[in-house]
């Protein structure tokens, strides 16, 4: 604590304002269970917590995450091997970035920045100047992006040139003036790192691109050619941006070359063995510590300790709202999706059943829902059918969708995602997918 941390005092003294009661009152928890885990957390080595992409997703997503940082530390966690604290494994990829976005190429311009989640408040407010092109790739922003009503309004403008550059027919591309066939992973040469592991992976083309399918690489190489820019980077292959990636400085990524990686497929990082890369600390804030009370953050103005943030959209700092839409809505992962990718594969869709809305027997019933039956879930951004799974999985109060459908997919056409909010989170301008407050009622029972 003395050599690896800054602020314990101060956290000591902020944790005193949480005692068990209080956490137990905020979450919903038994105190008893949380004192246990809290116990057998302290006392298990080595000790790992495993985030996942989740907690983030909501309006106060930033100091969740920075809360839970902490913890590592105020065990030692860290010191260990296997131990600490993983979301992603993909910072551990150091990749030369720069010499692939080339950032030195707009010299003293700034161009403006559109966060992606407000894509459709961009496209319908945005006046100086208004947004009048948009190139579609790698995304779905119809299924995808938050508060979907209104980027099918702002995809709806008649003076919106829209170009979608997709493998598939999605639901953004019907929204497109022009369809670019873009190449699947089958069809394009890639490097693959990881957000779950820490090898690095050469993909190849198994055939040749279908019909007029392109890369990225290669449609952006040709627009580059006939837009006039005539830098040599514009010009480079896909081996070439390999090569600059992997040419590195980085200590993990010695030895690491793109002929190595067609000889063997796949290459682990170049770790030291044991591998406990904060066992001496060296963590990237302005104090090379774990930061318990930061500096940094009361000047950004944000609480420089840990700490409790109602959601925007709750009982807590929205009674009212809460009062009319009185459960709260997630969206986790569908199992057989990856966000709304695989869709159009009927066997993936098959697996996956139909559209549901898990809702607690206690909230089924106040509604006269019955499990099967048909559901409008809505508030005031929009509304979607879905079918009701009537499960203790869920905690009262609370009601879950498996995402991302198709809108097309679902009864009535609409998705869930014209429900969530394009509101920024508490830190980082990430999405709040899981702030969202809504109301259920039944529709016309569905067998089968």
């Amino acid at each position: 604590m003395r050599e690896h941390t800054v602020g314990f005092d101060q956290l000591r003294a902020r944790a005193a304002e949480y005692p068990p009661e209080r956490a137990a009152a905020l979450t919903g928890l038994p105190a008893e269970d949380i004192v246990a885990l809290a116990r057998l957390y302290a006392t298990t080595k080595p000790a790992v917590i495993r985030l996942q992409y989740g907690m983030q997703r909501h309006s106060n997503g930033g100091m969740l995450i920075r809360t839970v940082t902490c913890l590592p530390a105020l065990v030692g966690a860290w010191r260990d091997p296997a131990g600490g604290l993983l979301m992603s494994a993909s910072g551990a990829f150091g990749l030369n970035m720069g010499a692939l976005m080339r950032p030195d190429l707009l010299g003293d311009r700034r161009p403006r920045h559109i966060n992606m989640i407000q894509l459709g408040e961009a496209l319908l407010t945005l006046t100086d100047p208004p947004i009048a092109a948009l190139y579609v790739y790698n995304a779905d922003p119809v299924a995808s992006t938050p508060n979907s009503t209104r980027v099918l309004a702002g995809l709806a403008r008649n003076d919106l040139f829209t170009v979608v550059h997709d493998p598939f027919w999605t639901d953004t591309t019907k929204w497109a003036d022009i369809v670019l066939p873009a190449t699947t992973q089958l069809e394009h040469v890639d490097l693959h790192k990881a957000y779950g592991n820490y090898y690095l992976q050469i993909n190849r083309p198994a055939i040749a691109p279908l019909g007029e399918s392109k890369s990225n690489v290669a449609t952006f190489r040709t627009l580059a050619a006939r837009m006039g820019f005539t830098e040599p980077c514009f010009r480079d292959s896909e081996d070439d941006l390999i090569d600059q990636a992997l040419d590195s400085e980085h200590p993990w990524m010695r030895g690491i070359t793109r002929e190595r990686l067609l000889r063997e497929r796949w290459v682990k990082l170049s770790l030291p063995a044991p591998f406990a890369p904060f066992a001496a600390g060296g963590f990237a804030t302005p104090s090379g510590k774990v930061e318990f009370f930061s500096e940094r953050m009361r000047a950004d103005g944000y609480d420089p300790l840990p700490a409790h943030v109602p959601l925007t959209e709750g009982a807590e700092a929205a009674p009212a709202l809460h009062a009319r839409y009185p459960l709260t809505l997630i969206s986790p992962k569908a199992h057989h999706f990856i966000n709304s990718s695989f869709n159009n594969v009927a066997t993936l869709t098959r697996r996956e059943g139909r559209p549901t809305l898990e809702i607690h027997p206690a909230d089924a019933a106040a509604r006269g829902i019955a499990d099967g039956d048909r559901v409008r879930v809505f508030n005031d951004r929009g509304d979607c059918c879905l079918f009701a799974l009537v499960t203790d999985r869920v905690r009262p109060g609370v009601v879950a969708s498996p995402a991302t459908w198709w809108a097309s997919a679902l009864p009535g056409g609409k998705g869930i995602n014209g429900l969530t909010s394009d509101r920024e989170a508490d830190m980082g301008g990430g999405a709040t997918f899981y702030t969202n407050l809504v109301q259920v009622e039944s529709g016309s029972r569905v067998v089968g």
